[in-house]
């Protein structure tokens, strides 16, 4: 499901829960068929990124990837 950027803008400017983003990989993780193994070096990482990436930056890596 594609989202638009505009509603995309709003879901970061509502509440905001990390434990939610880390359920949203790992569910979709999951639908993709990986292995628990690689879904917790994700998280791993995911803690991470977390400490040193602002919700603005991951926005704008998100809005320019694969661009």
């Amino acid at each position: 499901m594609n989202k638009s950027f505009q509603e995309l803008q709003a879901m970061l400017t509502g509440p905001w829960s990390n434990n939610a983003c880390r359920g949203y990989v790992i569910k979709a993780m999951e639908n993709c068929g990986f292995e628990s193994t690689d879904i917790r070096r994700v998280l791993v990482e995911l803690y991470e990124v977390f400490d040193f990436c602002s919700v603005e930056e991951a926005a704008a890596y998100f809005e320019n990837w694969q661009s």
